[in-house]
């Protein structure tokens, strides 16, 4: 099949523009040679002879729409739309294919991690053998209803809205994913309505917190080292984890940056961090050697962090990923402001950060003493 942009002048002097499918020719009963050809009409017009800058830029507007709408058609086609599906892909299980781009997500421990819980509930409400030829509008909406209706945690319980948001957007990932690769000529994701995201409560140490932590000993030495590098500098487990000497860069005394590619994001990272910040990482090795030896996540080292805390006296629960947190809020009630600490903390968007900003509302502390005290 061939697909092209035509153009055919109207009697108004207006060029009309639409999509030919040519399906190629057969042969009459009368013996004569007829094409197949299907039009489309993009309900798109050209000035057939612009007489001003406007229409001319108009035509020009109007011809890089109708070239988009060309370009989705083709792709459309090679979707399968005109009946040319890769009948060996719409037979391949649904669960293979998404077990297999879990697999693909294993660099990223937490991205690995979301990727995997959903496909602990996927297989409990989708039967092994689907595959994607069965996959239609009902099924996505079913699973969405079973994200949101029936799937329990560990301990009987209903999903939390955030874990129903993530495990639904990993579904979707998928679905969008299979679509690119030609196991689906339909995006249903781009059609499915995701959860809402609830806003989700951010741990963190005061700075009083932290200092008593610092007086306090620790089972792992590197451990200790390590959470507190990320409360003094906000940079994330994984790219703690996977820092190497070569990105540690002391450019002299008072100017010390870490030069790093974000795990989470894989976006380029120059961060300025404090003498103290330094201190903690310790007598300079090889380049290519990594700074925090022996750090590696595990439940041993998460259960030594809450003990750790419980022996300074601290009872909130407290993970490595508070550290960040700690690091924010600190920031902030310090007088950096939000577009600043926003960009030390690698966010792409102000309103993640914005949420640190709510719990350092100086205003809204001051506010709630101003009514006057009661005589009870």
């Amino acid at each position: 099949m061939k697909i092209t942009l035509k153009k055919r002048k109207l009697a108004s002097g207006k060029i009309s523009l639409s999509i030919e499918y040519y399906k190629g020719s057969e042969t009459t009963p009368e013996g004569k040679r007829r094409h197949i050809r299907e039009n489309e009409n993009l309900k798109l017009f050209l000035y057939g002879d612009p007489t001003n800058p406007g229409e001319k830029k108009k035509n020009k507007e109007t011809l890089v729409l109708a070239k988009k709408i060309l370009a989705i058609r083709e792709a459309e086609f090679y979707q399968g739309r005109f009946n040319l599906k890769n009948t060996a892909k719409s037979k391949r299980r649904f669960l293979d294919f998404f077990i297999e781009k879990a697999e693909e997500k294993s660099d990223s421990q937490n991205n690995y991690g979301n990727w995997t819980a959903t496909l602990v509930h996927l297989k409990r409400h989708i039967a092994p053998g689907t595959v994607f030829e069965e996959i239609d509008d009902a099924f996505v909406k079913r699973v969405r209803n079973y994200f949101d209706k029936e799937a329990r945690t560990k301990s009987d319980l209903p999903l939390a809205l955030n874990s129903k948001y993530s495990y639904f957007n990993k579904f979707k990932a998928s679905l969008r994913l299979a679509f690119n690769e030609g196991y689906l000529s339909i995006n249903y994701a781009a059609q499915a309505k995701s959860f809402e995201q609830a806003e989700s409560q951010r741990e963190y140490l005061t700075f009083k917190e932290l200092q008593n932590l610092s007086n306090t000993p620790c089972k792992y030495e590197v451990l200790k080292r390590a959470f507190l590098f990320s409360c003094l500098t906000g940079l994330r487990w994984s790219d703690i984890n996977a820092m190497i000497w070569s990105e540690v860069r002391d450019e002299d005394e008072d100017v010390i940056r870490i030069n790093f590619r974000q795990q989470k994001t894989d976006g380029v990272e120059y961060l300025y961090i404090s003498k103290q910040a330094r201190d903690l990482l310790g007598e300079r090795k090889e380049p290519q050697d990594r700074v925090f030896v022996g750090l590696k996540y595990s439940a041993v080292y998460n259960n030594e962090i809450v003990r750790w805390c419980n022996r300074a006296g601290i009872s909130k629960h407290i993970t490595f990923h508070s550290a960040r947190h700690t690091n924010a809020v600190l920031l902030l009630e310090n007088g950096a402001d939000i577009y600043t600490v926003s960009k030390r903390l690698g966010h792409r968007e102000i309103r993640t950060t914005a949420i640190y900003a709510k719990i350092v509302d100086k205003k809204m502390r001051e506010a709630s003493n101003l009514i006057p005290t009661l005589k009870f």
